[in-house]
């Protein structure tokens, strides 16, 4: 067949489907019909032919003109926007943006029951709420005005929804959706948006690694109220990726943030260097009934220290202790004053439990324990491990772990499943039925 090459990358609408064509040679007989072969990834094609699509030469640049050259023209067209088809839906917590945004935050949180039972608390939420806006709104003031988990979950989100379209071309495109708890844009907003879009199949994907109803249950939890409230089945597919934490990109990662800060440190000290491995702490009431996330917690410590070699000493401590019931403990910052006198005085901080940068690693970690609280107790050398932010290895990560999830065609872990055997929270038991009973 005569004619010259045209090779081009661009989407064509076709009947009830959405066809992608890439890497295609394009022939050009005389009279300017122009045939693909595609490598088929729409719904519903069962061949790699294509509809003849006409092009006409005044619409590619002087077409004719290159094309009498002999010369290639590669395109990057994209005639139409194809709908996602597969929706991951990002939970965390959330953090404040502004310090508008504070008083909203708490009231949010201390609203909570997943999170925190109080006596009359719709009444008292609201006064906590007011009391603590300003302390907290001066902490998120030291660290630039507001938490930069948004930003660094749309870093993440985008870096693994580009590397889902080449690693699970059948479930493409993927698109990811923010959904907080405290703060816009709230689950319920993200759930209202992926059914605009059409969603086909939703991942609802923790950003927790590790498991606790305080958390990622409590996000599990708004899903299945949204639904419940609204007295509808679901019009998209869900599937849950409840926990993660010994998945061995993650570990990598951490451990790859851990020795570059571990070579920072004198020489001479690196050796005597103790790794603090700091998580948010839980009410020992919470654990006390079963809740998994300390031990999970741990299997990440543990498969991190054996990427490691057990290279250094090391403890799991806890932060963000509130209130004077027990907590988990060591705390850490009662682990770095114990240390010191004990003649342990060159120390690596590392957020075990936190994906990426906000308030307990900017401030917390950051400032009243490495700047403050180390200069009060005379440390020699104290370094935080870098936070995972935009690693291209945790996107990487977080892509495996959808596409994986994927394959599996299961709707959730296996732990989902098993209610904290003292478990206190009707909600709690309802939500894992309603997601377990998922069709998929």
């Amino acid at each position: 067949m005569e004619g010259h090459s045209l090779s081009l990358l661009f989407e064509v609408l076709v009947p009830d489907s959405w066809v992608l064509f890439s890497s295609l040679l394009i022939h050009a007989p005389a009279e300017r019909e122009w045939k693909f072969r595609s490598r088929n990834v729409g719904a519903g094609l069962g061949s790699s032919q294509c509809p003849v699509v006409r092009l006409w030469q005044s619409s590619l640049c002087n077409l004719n003109h290159l094309l009498g050259k002999g010369e290639v023209l590669v395109c990057g067209i994209s005639c139409f926007h194809r709908k996602p088809k597969t929706g991951i839906l990002m939970l965390n917590m959330g953090g404040p943006e502004r310090l508008d945004d504070v008083h909203d935050f708490l009231l949010r949180l201390f609203l909570d029951r997943d999170l925190m039972t109080l006596p009359v608390q719709n009444k008292l939420a609201p006064l906590i709420a007011k009391r603590r806006t300003p302390k907290i709104q001066e902490q998120y003031s030291r660290i630039g005005g507001g938490s930069p988990i948004k930003k660094w979950t749309a870093v993440q989100g985008e870096g693994m929804v580009k590397l889902l379209d080449s690693m699970s071309p059948h479930t493409a495109p993927h698109k990811y959706y923010i959904g907080f708890r405290y703060v816009h844009p709230l689950t319920e907003e993200a759930i209202e948006e992926m059914e605009r879009d059409g969603i086909q199949r939703a991942v609802a994907f923790t950003q927790y690694p590790q498991y606790s109803c305080s958390t990622t249950g409590s996000s599990l939890n708004a899903i299945y109220r949204y639904y419940n409230e609204k007295g509808e089945k679901p019009k998209m597919k869900w599937s849950i990726i409840d926990r993660w934490p010994t998945h061995p990109l993650l570990i990598q990662c951490f451990a790859d943030h851990i020795q570059k800060e571990l070579n920072l440190f004198p020489p001479d000290k690196r050796k005597e260097v103790v790794i603090l491995f700091s998580a948010h702490s839980l009410p020992m009431s919470v654990v006390n009934r079963g809740d998994p996330y300390p031990q999970e917690v741990g299997a990440t410590v543990q498969r991190v220290m054996e990427k490691l070699n057990y290279s250094n000493p090391y403890r799991l401590v806890w932060q963000s202790k509130v209130g004077p019931m027990p907590w988990l403990g060591p705390q850490t910052d009662e682990t770095i004053k114990g240390l010191c006198q004990r003649g342990k005085k060159n120390m690596l901080l590392v957020p075990i439990a936190f994906t990426s940068d906000h308030i307990e690693t900017l401030y917390e970690l950051d400032i009243e324990y490495a700047q403050v609280l180390a200069n009060e107790c005379g440390v020699e050398n104290i370094r935080r491990a870098e936070s995972l932010n935009g690693n291209p290895l945790f996107s990487k990560a977080l892509a495996d772990l959808v596409c994986s999830h994927l394959q599996s065609n299961e709707v959730c872990s296996r732990q989902l499943t098993l209610c904290c055997p003292l478990c206190v929270n009707p909600v709690c038991r309802e939500s894992k039925a309603f997601f377990s009973s998922q069709p998929l």
